[in-house]
């Protein structure tokens, strides 16, 4: 005679919802602040270029002192620096995170 194989009864299936809602966020690696450092260290890239176009002389037979100016060779370089550096602090800012406080439960 056969005997009969008890198996375990079969857990209910879980609704899908609260198995969509468990899927961990995507968090991106820069914060709101890092892309606003961006935007302005590229906009002072920009400006420190456009101090240093220019200068040239329309007659290519006469030589134009301009080229020599302090806002060519002084002040933009110092621009395009402090934009190039600004990048660098935009990739690796990262703000400090504060330790959360547990609540005591409300009774």
């Amino acid at each position: 005679m056969a005997t009969e194989v008890k198996r375990p009864p079969i857990p209910a299936k879980k609704p899908l919802k609260t198995v969509v809602d468990k899927k961990p966020r995507m968090q991106f690696s820069f914060e709101r602040k890092n892309y606003m450092i961006l935007i302005g260290s590229i906009v002072l890239i920009i400006i420190g270029f456009m101090l240093l176009a220019g200068g040239g002389s329309k007659d290519p037979n006469q030589f134009s002192y301009e080229l020599f100016s302090t806002q060519r060779m002084v002040t933009a370089p110092i621009i395009l620096m402090l934009g190039y550096v600004g990048i660098g602090v935009a990739i690796m800012y990262k703000e400090k995170s504060q330790p959360q406080q547990e609540q005591p439960p409300v009774s």
